[in-house]
C-alpha cells in the first residue's frame, strides 16, 4: 500500500501518464521512480473514487487527498470486536492451525474487524503480558519433556533401618502440561527407560518427540548438533515411534516445560510428603498417583480449564497409539566374533554364522533372549542361558566338515599342541572331547597355546601336564598354574602313570588324523 507522503503532484503525474498518455503502468513506475504494485495501488483508488482525467479543476490537492485515502470508518465496537486472545492461545496448540486461519475465521465472523497485521501485533502484545513461562507454543501431541526432580524422598529399610533415597521421574506434556511423576530407586537405565514405559502407559499414546536432559542414562555424549543416544534408549524410541532431541546443553529454555514440570511437583506432591515416612517404593508411588490426580485436576490460574481437561481436549486425540507390546528392556554390547564363530554374554557363548568370523557385531540381550546384528541387520537370536563356560550353538551357523576361518581346524591345533609336548596334546585333546562341537573347545585351546608367547614351551608343557593331574581342562587354570608357578613345584614321579591313554570316552589324536 503506498505511503501517504507521497506528493499530490507524482499522484497525478501517475494518472495523467496512465489516462492522458496511455503508458503501461511499468513505464509509469520507471518514469515516476516508484514500484509497479505502487502505481496499480493509485490506480485502483482513483478507479474507486470515480476520478477521470483530466480532474475537475475545483479539485485541490487536499480534496484529492480524502478522496484517495478516506479515512477508516467509525464502526460501532461490536463490528470492530477485539479476538478472545485466550482462545488463539488454545488454538494455536492444536496441529496444523495458524494465526493466519484463525484471522480469517475472525474476519468471517466480524467482517468488518481488524486487519491481519493489526490481528498479529494485538495478539503479541497480549502475550507479553503472560508468565514467561507460557510464551512458548507448543503442538498438541508433539512433544514430551523427561526429567529427575532435583529433590529425592527417603525411603526405610523396615528390616534393617537403612535409609535409601529415592529419585522422582517426571514426564510432561507440551501442549497440556499433563503431568506424569514416579519414584524410583536410582537414575540408571533400566529404571530410566521403565519410567518412560509406564508414562507412555499413562498418557495412554506417544508424542511424536522425546526431549530429555543430557542424562547419562539417555544420552551417552552431549553435543550441541549431533547429540549421541544410548543404544537402548535409542532401541526404545524406535519400539514407539518417537525422536529423541536432548535439550542442548546450558539452554534451559529447551527443557522449560520440564524444569517447570518438575518445579511444580515438588511443590504440590513431594512437599505435601514432607512429613510422612515410607518403608517402600510401591508405598510411596501409591501415595503419588493420588497426588497427581489431584495435581492434573488443579485449574489453572490464568487458562481456562486444568491439565486434565487440555489433555483431553488437546493433546490425547493427538497422540499416537502405542504399540502392541511395551517394550522390554534390553542391554546392548559390540563384540567381535571369536574363530569358533561364538560371541560372549555374562560368560555364555553364543554362535553366529561362521563367516562372521573376526568381524564386530553388536548383540541385544534381554532377560530372556540373545539378538546378534551385523550392519543393523539381525543375523541371529538365541534364548538367553545363565551357565557361564558353556556353549549355545545352532548347527547351520557351523561350516562345512568343522572347519572354519581359513585352515583353523582341530587337526591344526593338535599339531600346533605336539610342538610343544605330549601333556600339552593331551590337554588339548580333552578339551575338544568334553565339547558336543570340537569347536566350542577352540577359544580355550587357543588361549592355553598362546601362553606359549610368554612363559615359554617348556614352562606351558609342564603346566599341561599338572593341569592333567588335577583334571582341569580351563584355560584359567593352566593361566594360573603358571602365574603363581606351580609348574616349576615337585610333581610325582609316576605322574604320567596316572594319565588316561584308552578309554571308551576319549577318541584319542589318532581321531583327527
Amino acid at each position: 500500500m503506498p505511503a501517504k507522503r507521497l506528493s499530490m503532484r507524482k499522484i497525478k503525474e501517475v494518472l495523467r501518464l496512465f489516462w492522458a498518455c496511455k503508458q503501461s503502468q511499468r513505464q509509469i513506475a520507471k518514469q515516476c521512480g516508484i514500484s509497479r504494485p505502487c502505481v496499480s495501488e493509485y490506480l485502483r483508488r482513483a478507479k474507486q473514487a470515480e476520478l477521470s482525467w483530466p480532474l475537475p479543476e475545483q479539485l485541490d490537492d487536499a480534496q484529492l487527498e480524502r478522496l484517495l485515502f478516506p479515512p477508516p470508518p467509525k464502526l460501532p465496537a461490536a463490528q470492530r470486536a477485539i479476538p478472545d486472545w485466550d482462545d488463539v492461545f488454545l488454538e494455536l496448540k492444536k496441529k496444523n492451525v495458524t494465526k493466519f486461519l484463525l484471522w480469517q475465521e475472525y474476519r468471517t465472523a466480524h467482517p468488518m474487524g481488524y486487519n491481519y497485521s493489526w490481528f498479529c501485533s494485538g495478539y503479541r502484545r497480549w502475550l507479553g503480558t503472560r508468565d514467561l513461562s507460557m510464551r512458548q507454543t507448543h503442538c498438541a501431541g508433539e512433544k514430551c519433556f523427561v526429567d529427575y526432580a532435583g529433590h529425592t524422598i527417603a525411603i526405610i529399610d523396615a528390616r534393617t533401618g537403612e535409609i535409601s533415597q529415592a529419585e522422582i521421574f517426571v514426564a510432561v506434556l507440551g501442549a497440556s502440561n499433563y503431568t506424569f511423576a514416579e519414584a524410583t530407586a536410582t537414575q540408571s537405565l533400566p529404571d530410566w527407560i521403565g519410567s518412560h514405559v509406564r508414562a507412555f502407559e499413562f498418557f495412554q499414546g506417544v508424542t511424536e518427540v522425546l526431549v530429555p536432559d543430557n542424562l547419562r542414562s539417555g544420552v551417552t555424549k552431549a553435543h550441541r548438533y549431533e547429540p549421541d543416544l544410548n543404544p537402548t534408549y535409542h532401541d526404545m524410541a524406535q519400539h514407539y515411534g518417537v525422536v529423541v532431541i536432548p535439550a542442548r546443553v546450558r539452554r534451559p529454555k529447551d527443557k522449560s516445560k520440564a524444569e517447570v514440570g518438575v518445579q511444580v511437583v515438588e511443590r504440590w506432591i513431594l512437599a505435601a510428603l514432607r512429613h510422612q515416612t515410607f518403608f517402600s517404593l510401591q508405598q510411596l508411588n501409591e501415595r503419588i498417583q493420588v497426588l497427581l490426580v489431584e495435581l492434573n485436576n488443579r485449574p489453572f490460574r490464568k487458562l481456562p480449564g486444568s491439565r486434565r481437561s487440555q489433555f483431553e481436549a488437546l493433546d490425547r486425540p493427538a497422540l499416537n497409539p502405542l504399540p502392541a507390546k511395551a517394550y522390554i528392556y534390553a542391554d546392548w554390547k559390540k563384540a567381535r566374533v571369536n574363530i569358533d564363530y561364538h560371541v560372549e554374554v555374562d560368560g555364555h557363548y553364543y554362535s553366529v554364522p561362521y563367516s562372521l568370523v573376526k568381524q564386530q557385531i553388536d548383540v541385544r540381550y534381554t532377560e530372556h533372549s540373545v539378538e546378534c546384528f551385523h550392519k543393523n541387520q539381525r543375523i541371529t537370536s538365541h534364548c538367553r542361558s545363565r551357565q557361564k563356560g558353556y556353549h549355545t550353538t545352532v548347527r547351520e551357523h557351523m561350516a562345512e566338515s568343522h572347519r572354519q576361518y581359513g585352515d583353523w581346524s582341530p587337526q591344526r591345533l593338535m599339531s600346533w599342541a605336539q610342538q610343544y609336548g605330549k601333556c600339552t596334546a593331551e590337554l588339548v585333546n580333552q578339551i575338544m572331547q568334553s565339547r558336543r562341537h570340537p569347536e566350542q573347545g577352540y577359544r580355550s585351546c587357543l588361549g592355553i597355546l598362546r601362553l606359549e608367547k610368554t612363559y615359554g614351551a617348556e614352562r606351558l608343557e609342564l603346566a599341561c601336564q599338572r593341569a592333567l593331574l588335577l583334571e582341569t581342562r580351563r584355560y584359567k587354570s593352566v593361566e594360573s598354574i603358571l602365574k603363581h608357578g606351580l609348574d616349576k613345584t615337585d610333581r610325582s614321579p609316576d605322574a604320567e602313570s596316572v594319565l588316561p591313554t584308552d578309554h571308551d570316552n576319549i577318541r584319542g589324536p589318532n581321531y583327527y588324523h
